[in-house]
């Protein structure tokens, strides 16, 4: 299933929220709504905003990619402790607020911004959440992978053309299907290795650090 949380993604957060991206996006934005132009309106003012990282939010579905992966831990370590019986069920919202305190800085009101914001205990899909970050450092190292071999790919995404990522998707990872016995063993076959948590780390900090000019 991280494989498949990596394919969308890709699409989101590779290429829609990238700097190349932004050129093309923002004219679109500007044909649909004109009265938007101005000297503001720029494909970098685009990519700031879209980008932005202001306080934790409390749900996870609003939070921005670098704060993403601590809702997933929080997450992760409650169904953990159920698993091994170190968590009762009714404990569940007091524990959730101290990891959200301990994590993000915050508690929430309620528990239907907190334990009951997603659906996935009430549908039974217990061991599920770790998927979205698994498949953010797929998509990652997947991308970029596709970079090294497609020339010329930003300029292609500045100008909306995705044919050519998306022909190297199909060709790369779609036709693979189950073919593989685990997600590594694909990665391997498509990137030259298995999951490096690095190559995440790596563009997260050289976005980011950009986005906000720290050395």
């Amino acid at each position: 299933m991280g494989v498949h949380e990596s394919q969308s993604l890709l699409w989101e957060r590779m290429v829609a929220l990238s700097e190349p991206c932004m050129p093309y996006l923002l004219s679109k934005i500007l044909e649909t709504m004109p009265e938007l132009k101005g000297p503001e309106a720029t494909p970098r003012a685009l990519h700031a905003r879209l980008n932005e990282i202001t306080e934790p939010s409390l749900i996870r579905v609003e939070s921005d990619e670098v704060t993403y992966p601590l809702h997933i831990v929080i997450r992760y370590e409650i169904e953990r402790a159920l698993i091994e019986g170190t968590l009762q069920v009714k404990d569940i919202p007091a524990e959730w607020n101290k990891k959200m305190q301990q994590y993000l800085g915050y508690q929430p009101p309620d528990d239907a911004k907190g334990c009951l914001q997603d659906v996935h205990w009430s549908a039974g899909a217990i061991g599920y959440f770790p998927t979205y970050t698994l498949g953010a450092m797929y998509a990652c190292q997947i991308f970029r992978k596709a970079q090294l071999d497609i020339e010329g790919l930003d300029a292609q995404i500045s100008k909306g053309d995705f044919s050519r990522l998306k022909a190297w998707l199909n060709r790369n990872i779609h036709e693979k299907g189950s073919l593989y016995k685990s997600a590594d063993e694909l990665l391997t076959q498509v990137t030259g290795e298995p999951l490096n948590v690095s190559i995440f780390l790596d563009y997260l900090g050289k976005k980011y650090r950009a986005l906000y000019a720290i050395n």
